[in-house]
C-alpha cells in the first residue's frame, strides 16, 4: 500500500508540473481521494470468511464473486487484479461529477488533464467541494448538475475494489454496474467519454441479458425487459427534449426569446413525464430525477451515456453478438479520428441523434 501511495506522489507530482495553479487543489484531491478509497479495501475472499462480516454484504460479495467470474468466462472481460477486494466507504457514493454547460447551448464543459485527456465531468470525493464550484460557475450564468457516482474505473492503472455503494441496489443493478465498469478496461478513447460510456453501456445490457438466461430465472428476466422498456421511453422523452432545445438554440432569435423557449420546452418535458408515468400505471421510478430540474447540463450529461448506445448495438447485431470481434470492432472504430468515428456509429445507425458534437 505504501507503494501505491508513492506512485500517485509521483504522478500528480508530474501532473502538478503540467498544469496551473488552478487545477492544483483538484488534482490533490483526486489523489487523496483515491489513495483514502484503495487503503480501505480488503480481500473480498477474507470477508467471506469471516463470520463477524455483515451477513448482507457477504451474500452481496458472493454474487460479486460470481458475477465476476461470469463476467470473465462468458463476456471475455479483462481477468485484471480489480474487483477482487472491497472497501466500505461509509458514504453513498464514491464520487460526485460537476457537468457545466452554457445557459443557451447544449454543449458541456470540457476539462483536459495529462493521461485520461478530455472529459466533460469534474469529479469530487467531497460533495461540498463539487457545490461549491457548481455554485461559482451558476452565478456566472451556466447551466450546471451535480450527481453522485457509484462507481468508476482508472482503467487498469490500480486495481479497482468492489466499493459498499456497488451493494445499495439489486441483483440486476450489481451486475450491471460491475459489467460496466469492467468493461472500461477493455477499450478507452481519450477525448471521448461519449464514445466510451456508449460502449460500456451495451456491455452492460448484453451481459445482464446474458447473465440472466443463463441464471434460469425467468422472473427476473421479464423485470429487466420491463427495467429497460421504462428507460427506453424516459431516456427517448429526454431526447425529443434536447431536440427541442437545440433547434431553439439554433433558431434566428435573440437570447431573451431563446430564453423563453427553453422555459415553455422545459414545463412541456414535465407534463410529457406525467403523461408518460399514467402509461406505466403510475410508476415513479424517475420522479426524484426529474424533481432535480432540467438545465442544458443534465440533459446533456444524460445523454452522454445513452446517444451512441443504438450504433454500438447495431455493431454488436452485425457480429452476430459475438463479444470477442465486437471488441475487435470497437478498438478499431478507436483507433480512428473522432469524427471518423461518429460518421461510422451514424452508418450503423442513421436516425442518431447527437447532443454533443464537440470536435
Amino acid at each position: 500500500m505504501k507503494r501505491l501511495f508513492v506512485f500517485l506522489l509521483i504522478l500528480v507530482v508530474g501532473i502538478l508540473s503540467l498544469n496551473g495553479c488552478s487545477d492544483n487543489a483538484y488534482l490533490w484531491q483526486s489523489v487523496k481521494g483515491h489513495w483514502s478509497l484503495m487503503s480501505r479495501a480488503q480481500p473480498i475472499a477474507d470477508i467471506l470468511a469471516r463470520k463477524d462480516a455483515p451477513q448482507d454484504v457477504r451474500k452481496q460479495l458472493g454474487t460479486v464473486v460470481r458475477l465476476r467470474e461470469f463476467a470473465v468466462d462468458t463476456l471475455h472481460l479483462p481477468d485484471s487484479g480489480s474487483y477482487r477486494k472491497y472497501a466500505d466507504l461509509e458514504r453513498p457514493y464514491a464520487v460526485w461529477n460537476l457537468v457545466v454547460a452554457p445557459e443557451l447551448s447544449l454543449e458541456l464543459n470540457q476539462w483536459c488533464f495529462p493521461v485520461v485527456g478530455c472529459v466533460t465531468y469534474r469529479g469530487y470525493y467531497d460533495e461540498d467541494s463539487a457545490r461549491t464550484l457548481a455554485e461559482q460557475f451558476s452565478v456566472q450564468g451556466f447551466d450546471v448538475d451535480v450527481y453522485g457516482v457509484q462507481a468508476y474505473s482508472t482503467l487498469n492503472w490500480f486495481d479497482d475494489p468492489v466499493l459498499n455503494t456497488f451493494l445499495s441496489s439489486d441483483d440486476l443493478r450489481l451486475a450491471a454496474l460491475l459489467f460496466h465498469e469492467m468493461s472500461h478496461q477493455v477499450i478507452y478513447v481519450r477525448d471521448d467519454t461519449a464514445f466510451n460510456e456508449a460502449f460500456a453501456k451495451t456491455v452492460e445490457r448484453e451481459g445482464v441479458r446474458r447473465w440472466l438466461q443463463a441464471s434460469g430465472s425467468d422472473e427476473l428476466w421479464q423485470a429487466y425487459l420491463q427495467r429497460e422498456d421504462k428507460s427506453s421511453a424516459f431516456y427517448g422523452l429526454l431526447a425529443h427534449v434536447r431536440d427541442e432545445l437545440r433547434r431553439a438554440y439554433d433558431a434566428g432569435i435573440d437570447n431573451d426569446h431563446k430564453r423563453l423557449a427553453k422555459q415553455e420546452i422545459m414545463q412541456q418535458a414535465h407534463a410529457d413525464y406525467e403523461a408518460l408515468k399514467t402509461v406505466w400505471d403510475g410508476y415513479a421510478g424517475y420522479d426524484a430525477w426529474m424533481q432535480r430540474g432540467l438545465n442544458n447540463a443534465r440533459l446533456s450529461s444524460v445523454a452522454t451515456y445513452h446517444e451512441l448506445v443504438p450504433a454500438f448495438q447495431a455493431l454488436l447485431a452485425h457480429v452476430d453478438h459475438d463479444l470477442q470481434k465486437f471488441y475487435l470492432e470497437v478498438k478499431a472504430l478507436g483507433g480512428l479520428s473522432k469524427a471518423e468515428r461518429l460518421a461510422k456509429l451514424q452508418s450503423l445507425a442513421p436516425d442518431l441523434r447527437i447532443a454533443n458534437k464537440q470536435p
